[in-house]
Order: structure tokens, then sequence, then C-alpha cells
């Protein structure tokens, strides 16, 4: 008996590597370029710290200071550092934003399974769902700010809540369809316990459209963020915030434009970043969608 084996250099390996991942990149492009700018957002806001600046140091000299070399993007009304601000804004969008993602996929996952395959609860659970998607986000989340106060974790909270129906809809209607098939019903007559088919059955079959919807939710969730800020119920405004930077400065946009520009143009990039890394997972699961386009 004779074994073959193939062995690889590491030069090898590194090609083959590089050979790899410029295939994906070619077959999945949108999710090449929203993953990169999403990257290269967090690396700006890990590092902030190295090259930023202090977002919450005033100096009433320099007030609505234009862009120069000490102040890239200039200063705002109260003379803080409109570059400094907008780069720690972005670790307050991205954290919500993800966060809140992660709460209303996680929350809906859960609710969607139970609603999808344990027939008693689905007429129950569904119209609690549709309750709640009849109230606009908005108004939900400013209703559970103005009763807690604010705060980052409140503010997660109030925006996850509204996403929660969505994601259970969504992972109801996967598990409606599997539960159905002949291999979940198989594992069923064979006498597996209910635990055990929804963890290797049904959980399976819902993960690829539950990314994309996660990255939708999270898209919409840092636009509310924005918007609740803007609004004055967001994050409080001693934190940088792209909310509180464009309401505040929208008082001097005749004035002093570039302070309302830098959290807007960063906010729109960091949007288009997450919905085409979305669109690209969406092609990436479901190859019919880039075939229909």
């Amino acid at each position: 008996m004779s074994f073959a084996v193939s062995l690889r250099s590491p030069g090898q390996w590194g090609r083959f590597r590089v050979s790899t991942l410029a295939r994906h990149a070619r077959r999945h492009p949108l999710v090449l370029i929203g993953g990169g700018l999403l990257v290269i957002l967090i690396a700006l806001t890990l590092a902030a710290p190295l090259y930023a600046g202090d977002p919450l140091k005033m100096d009433p000299f320099v007030r609505l200071h234009p862009p120069s070399a000490d102040y890239w993007l200039g200063t705002d009304n109260l003379g803080r550092d409109v570059f400094a601000r907008t780069i720690y804004g972005a670790r307050i969008s991205l954290t919500v934003g993800l966060i809140s993602a992660l709460v209303a996929a996680f929350a809906g996952l859960l609710i969607g399974v139970i609603a999808g395959y344990i027939r008693s609860f689905d007429n129950i659970i569904m119209r609690v769902m549709d309750a709640l998607m009849s109230i606009p986000t908005f108004l939900l989340a400013i209703a559970l700010i103005s009763l807690t106060g604010t705060g980052i974790g409140i503010l997660i909270i109030a925006i996850a809540i509204p996403q929660i129906p969505s994601v259970t809809r969504l992972v109801r209607s996967v598990v409606l369809s599997v539960r159905e098939r002949a291999y979940v019903e198989a594992a069923a007559c064979g006498g597996a316990r209910l635990p055990k088919i929804l963890w290797r059955h049904i959980l399976p079959s819902t993960l690829p459209p539950l990314m994309v919807q996660t990255a939708v939710v999270c898209a919409d969730a840092i636009m509310t963020e924005a918007g609740l800020s803007f609004l004055g119920v967001g994050v409080p405004p001693e934190i940088s915030s792209w909310g509180n930077m464009i309401s505040s400065s929208r008082l001097y946009l005749a004035i002093a434009p570039f302070t309302i520009f830098a959290p807007g143009i960063f906010l729109a990039i960091t949007v288009l970043a997450v919905n085409l890394f979305g669109d690209g997972l969406r092609d990436l699961f479901d190859p019919r969608a880039k075939r229909r386009r």
C-alpha cells in the first residue's frame, strides 16, 4: 500500500492563498469594496488616539477656523477640532450600528425559529411583531429614550427593538420552508429531540439570509442613530457623534460649511460601505441574485 503526499512550500502556499483571494474578489467585488471600506474605517477609529487629537478640547480663539495645517478640517463653533470629532464620531456610529444589528439578529433569530417551527406560538408571536412594525422606528425609539433617558446602551436597545420584527419575519419564512423537507421529517421520525433538530437542521439554513439582513439592519441603525442624535435624543451632546455634529453645525452652514461636510461625508461612506457589503453577501450566498441583474 502506498500513500501519495502532496506538500507545498511556504511560497507556494502564499501564491495559492493570493490566487484564491483574487478569484473571490473577481467573483464578488462588492464584498471586497464594502469590506475594505469598513476595515479602513475601523482601523482609523482604533488608531485615533495616535493622530486625531482631542475631540473635546475647546479653544474660543479659533472658533469656526477654516481648514489649515493645524486643523485639517477646521474647527466648530466651540473651537473643537472637526477632524478629531469626526474620527471619534465613527466609533459611536460603528459601535451602535454593529451592536444594534447583532442584538436584533439574535433576538429575531430566536423568535423567528420558535414562530416558524412551533405552530402553536406562530400566530401570537407574529401578531406582536405586526404591532411593532406598525409603529415608526423613530417614534418608538424616541418614546423609549424619553422614558429611560439618553445613553449609548439605551440608544442601542431603542434602535434594536424596532428592527427585530423584520429579522423575525425573514427567519420565520426560512424555517417554514425548511421544516417540511424530508431530512427534517426523517430526523423527527427517528426520535431526534427538538433542540437537536433546530440546531443541526434548521439553524444552518437561516444563517446566510440572516447575515445579509444583519448588514441591512446595521446600515439602518447607523442612519437612525445619526437621526436621533440630530434631533437631540441620541447620545449625550458631550460625546462626539456625527448626528450631534451635523445638528450643531447647521446654524453655521452659511459661514462655515466645512463643519457639516466632514461628518456628512463620513456618514454617507459608512452607510454605503455597509450596503455594498450586504449586497455582496447576497450575491455570495445566492448566485441567482447576481445573474438576475
